[in-house]
């Protein structure tokens, strides 16, 4: 598995892995326009502007989606998606921790960053076991029923 830059084909095949407009904001937030066209995803994923990586696997298939920015001094994750049919093989965290490795790097930090609704159990879980934890966002929280999850460096 390998991360690369998302292309236009990618996008198009993340498009497809949302049902209806409650999958689109369980993973994207309220601020994505509803019916898909990828003009209109495109742009809601500000792709254009922000790290956008796919995870790919050896045979070319997509496997999950990722992004990253810097906040508040951290490696910012969003909109972390694994393809519907690879989910509960452990792709989330290749993805996630390829980002990571990533991200702190050309963000030049140490600390990342996340945040996951409250009820999407499945992720929190997932990030639990990378070692994210529960922590109070410094602002106001920009979603309602959003939890704000950090992972710090560890110092040995």
């Amino acid at each position: 598995m390998y991360l690369t830059q998302v292309t236009e084909e990618n996008t198009i095949e993340l498009m497809s892995w949302f049902k209806n407009e409650d999958e689109l904001k369980t993973w994207a937030g309220p601020n994505f326009s509803y019916p898909l066209n990828l003009v209109n995803f495109k742009r809601d994923l500000n792709i254009n502007t922000l790290k956008s990586f796919a995870l790919i696997s050896k045979e070319e298939e997509l496997l999950a989606f990722g992004q990253y920015y810097l906040k508040l001094r951290k490696c910012h994750l969003a909109r972390l998606v694994v393809n519907p049919k690879f989910r509960g093989k452990g792709i989330a965290a290749h993805l996630i921790k390829q980002l990571i490795t990533l991200g702190k790097t050309d963000l030049n930090t140490e600390s990342c960053s996340l945040f996951v609704f409250s009820d999407n159990t499945n992720a929190i879980n997932a990030y639990t076991k990378l070692g994210f934890s529960k922590a109070e966002y410094p602002e106001k929280a920009p979603i309602d029923d959003c939890l704000y999850m950090v992972l710090e460096q560890i110092h040995r």
